[in-house]
């Protein structure tokens, strides 16, 4: 029986990668990392099946207790501040976090490999924000497209990929990159874009908001992929990829942000009311606005396609937010 070991189990993605392992059943027993005020409703409906450990990335004593207690085979490195404008707001907190968090569990398993030998896969699950402002001349965006950051989450996540970079050239620790393209879901936190636009369509259906959407830059270009497409993914980086390698993780669905509100408006039972109202505060001081990736060296090294078709993950999505207002 393996184990992983799963920061940000709580978040979206840590709890969509649970449920696919408990529901799949691979030899796998799965533990998480939680502080004790992290909220649980992502991962209720499978508490009964993990492992949680009070901890948290900013103590690098509860990192050390838990890896020597449980030494994991796989730990799946999700946990992060993940929010972009925050970020402009909050730069010192979206670092720390993200960087010296990361730090703090690379770290950890140095001394417990210097120690005795401790030696598991580390999956680093970057973002494709590290690339930032691309031209034209640069679509699709392969591993070798040079970062150029816009904004601190950004950096912080590009101080994190080559944290786990210098970690496996230094001390051989087995980390392995992956930089995610957009991703998106049922459960994904009201403040993302997908699932905003859902929470206000779903608001308008019950009344709950006047008939009028608040958006931000619609020109924006995205590829969207499915949360659970993704964490499939995820789980082949372990068995499929090689140390010390990066790979892009990206959907097959590209459109703007505004053809993607179009898509979620014309599902709604309100389709015919709807206005759109761009909001001056929903626009960051800098964006990424051209994100199309090369996903080959990942196709190849795996096999993986993503499946869900995105009509099916916004219609989750909406349904997601609509069960929320009932």
């Amino acid at each position: 029986m393996k184990k992983i070991f799963i920061t940000g189990i709580t978040g979206f993605c840590g709890s969509w990668l649970a449920e696919m392992l408990l529901e799949n059943k691979p030899a796998v027993e799965v533990h998480g990392l939680a502080r004790w005020r992290s909220p649980k409703d992502n991962i209720l409906h499978i508490l009964d099946g993990i492992h949680l450990h009070q901890g948290d990335l900013l103590d690098l004593s509860s990192l050390l207790k838990i890896l020597d207690e449980e030494r994991p085979d796989y730990i799946s490195h999700i946990a992060a501040q993940s929010y972009v404008p925050y970020s402009f707001d909050v730069p010192y907190a979206t670092l720390e976090v993200n960087v010296l968090g990361s730090c703090n569990l690379f770290e950890a398993i140095k001394i417990l490999k210097v120690r005795d030998g401790y030696d598991p896969i580390v999956h680093v699950v970057s973002s494709s924000e590290c690339y930032g402002q691309v031209w034209k001349e640069d679509i699709p965006i392969k591993e070798t497209q040079p970062f150029r950051p816009a904004s601190p989450y950004a950096v912080s996540k590009v101080a994190e990929d080559m944290l786990a970079w210098q970690y496996w050239l230094s001390y051989g620790i087995k980390t392995i990159r992956t930089r995610a393209f957009t991703k998106t879901g049922p459960r994904r936190g009201e403040v993302f874009v997908v699932s905003n636009f859902a929470k206000q369509i779903a608001a308008i259906e019950v009344g709950r908001q006047e008939p009028v959407i608040h958006v931000g830059n619609l020109d924006s270009v995205r590829t969207f992929l499915d949360v659970r497409d993704a964490v499939r993914a995820y789980w082949l980086v372990f068995s499929k990829c090689e140390s010390g390698e990066v790979y892009n993780i990206g959907g097959n669905t590209t459109m703007t942000v505004g053809e993607m509100l179009q898509k979620l408006i014309d599902m709604s039972s309100a389709k015919d009311e709807i206005e759109i109202s761009v909001d001056q505060d929903r626009m960051r001081p800098s964006d990424v606005t051209l994100q199309i990736p090369c996903i080959k060296k990942f196709q190849d090294a795996t096999g993986w396609k993503p499946e869900i078709p995105f009509e099916t993950t916004l219609r989750d999505t909406l349904d997601y937010w609509r069960d929320y207002f009932k």
